[in-house]
């Protein structure tokens, strides 16, 4: 998911084109805005957390643009082409390490279990609104 930052610095294209880039297959794609509702589901995990409040009131704060992506091993390489969380610690050349400078303003959720990925898609997408698509090129990736 982009997060109202990349949105709002008009970064979409950039973020978008490293994971293509890498070989990855998009099968869904909604700009929306999440209720605080959806949002406080979404960060469940982190409820009773100092920061809680902070990414609930971020990711509800404009429009993010939630995503699925599909490849062998995906998740690791969506964390890996992400970076760490903390902009210190996330290298040059990651999304984190080249766009982000603040952590309460991370620009991208990435999902980071198989289990978590399949609970996050189900918030935010209708089955039907995931294309599964044939990959001409998928034999030279």
């Amino acid at each position: 998911m982009l997060k109202p930052g990349v949105i709002n610095r008009r970064l979409v294209g950039e973020v978008i084109s490293r994971l293509e880039k890498k070989g990855l297959k998009l099968v869904g794609m909604k700009l929306m805005k999440i209720s605080r509702e959806l949002a406080e589901k979404h960060y469940a995990e982190h409820v009773g957390k100092p920061f809680y409040n902070d990414l609930v009131n971020y990711i509800t704060s404009g429009p993010v643009l939630a995503m699925v992506w599909q490849a062998d091993d995906c998740i690791t390489l969506v964390r890996k082409l992400c970076g760490a969380t903390s902009p210190a610690e996330s290298q040059p050349g990651t999304i984190r390490g080249d766009y982000c400078s603040h952590t309460q303003h991370n620009i991208i959720h990435a999902s980071d279990s198989d289990e978590s990925a399949e609970r996050e898609i189900n918030l935010f997408f209708k089955p039907e609104e995931l294309i599964d698509w044939h990959e001409a090129l998928q034999e030279w990736l």
